[in-house]
């Protein structure tokens, strides 16, 4: 099966989705979208994802997935990077939460407002604001980390493929990882699998 990606190769919550494409072994046809430009929001756009966001997987049949760890539990099914016990199955679930409302909210939009937008006078006082809550998230993570090897025990998952997304690229948000020797351990095991493939790769 071939898939169709909808997305944009800087965005993280994209990156998941390729990430995880490349560790199954799977084959896909990336399709840019550019936000900044509107494309999202495009009709045509909007009958794949009527929400208006990236990214999107388009299956054979036509059916189109959204909402990146949506879409990372659909591909890791049945596959090593998605735990068979409830319990594991139930912590996998609790980080990518984690990630979207404790992690994502900050330091993606710290990055994407230094990044994507140059870092305009006019969101100063929120690109600062968002610091505070980032460094949290780090340090909930570099607890974890300093406990297991991967987010969720022994093994890999798409807990680690969900926060490995953005927080690989957390100094372009304004953040130093210098203080998470865990995280930093972890960032390299994540990169030294086989399969691993870099957001502009």
């Amino acid at each position: 099966m071939t898939y169709k990606v909808y997305g944009d190769l800087r965005s993280g919550n994209c990156y998941k989705v390729k990430l995880m494409l490349h560790l199954l072994g799977r084959a896909y046809e990336w399709i840019p979208v550019d936000i900044l430009r509107g494309e999202s929001r495009e009709p045509a756009f909007l009958k794949k994802n009527p929400n208006g966001k990236i990214p999107v997987l388009e299956l054979q049949d036509g059916t189109c997935l959204w909402e990146s760890n949506a879409i990372l539990n659909f591909l890791a099914d049945g596959s090593e990077f998605l735990p068979t016990d409830a319990r594991l199955r139930t912590q996998v679930l609790q980080w990518q939460f984690f990630e979207q409302y404790s992690h994502e909210p900050f330091i993606a939009v710290a990055r994407f407002i230094k990044v994507y937008l140059g870092l305009p006078d006019d969101r100063l006082d929120e690109y600062a604001a968002k610091q505070l809550d980032g460094y949290h998230a780090l340090d909930v993570m570099e607890q974890q980390l300093l406990r297991t090897p991967y987010l969720v025990g022994e093994h890999y998952s798409i807990a680690d493929v969900a926060l490995y997304a953005y927080t690989h690229v957390a100094e372009e948000g304004g953040f130093s990882l210098e203080r998470y020797p865990a995280i930093n351990a972890w960032l390299q095991r994540v990169a030294g699998h086989p399969r691993h493939v870099g957001m502009f790769e």
